[in-house]
């Protein structure tokens, strides 16, 4: 069973580890760059800004990741969002997505919004899942939301 619990400053480094495999997995590192700064101030970017940064334990290891990050007073994003290539296909994405939308929830936001590659087909289709629908595609970006009360 997965334990998701808020991220903790010691979880600095296995989230990084988690972070990179994950998205290499599937072709859609893109190698190392300031788009990852926010992976290096957890603290400062989700948990002090209104937002929150979860992972998943299974048995004592991490093997999931996935944050939410304010954008407006009514709106979060969803970000991060990683399950280690050895723990997929056990509905932990699932369990995770459910938690940070609980979250967004109690924290007041209406809307929630986050963004995938063409790549991430097995992310589309859990987004499209849970109610999120697509609002532009940007090169191989694409862009959903959905309301939640």
């Amino acid at each position: 069973m997965l334990t998701i619990r808020q991220y903790q400053s010691s979880d600095q480094e296995v989230v990084w580890n988690l972070h990179n495999p994950a998205l290499a997995q599937i072709g859609a590192h893109r190698g190392l760059g300031p788009w990852d700064d926010d992976l290096q101030n957890i603290e400062i970017v989700y948990l002090r800004n209104r937002g929150d940064f979860l992972v998943g334990e299974y048995e004592g290891q991490v093997v999931a990741m996935g944050a939410l990050m304010k954008v407006s007073t009514a709106m979060a994003e969803i970000k991060r969002m990683r399950v280690h290539p050895s723990f997929q296909g056990r509905h932990f994405g699932t369990a995770l997505l459910e938690a940070l939308e609980y979250r967004a929830k109690a924290l007041g936001y209406k809307v929630l919004r986050l963004d995938t590659t063409i790549k991430q087909n097995a992310a589309q289709i859990l987004y499209k899942n849970h109610g999120f629908e697509e609002t532009t595609r940007k090169s191989d970006t694409i862009f959903m939301q959905k309301g939640i009360s």
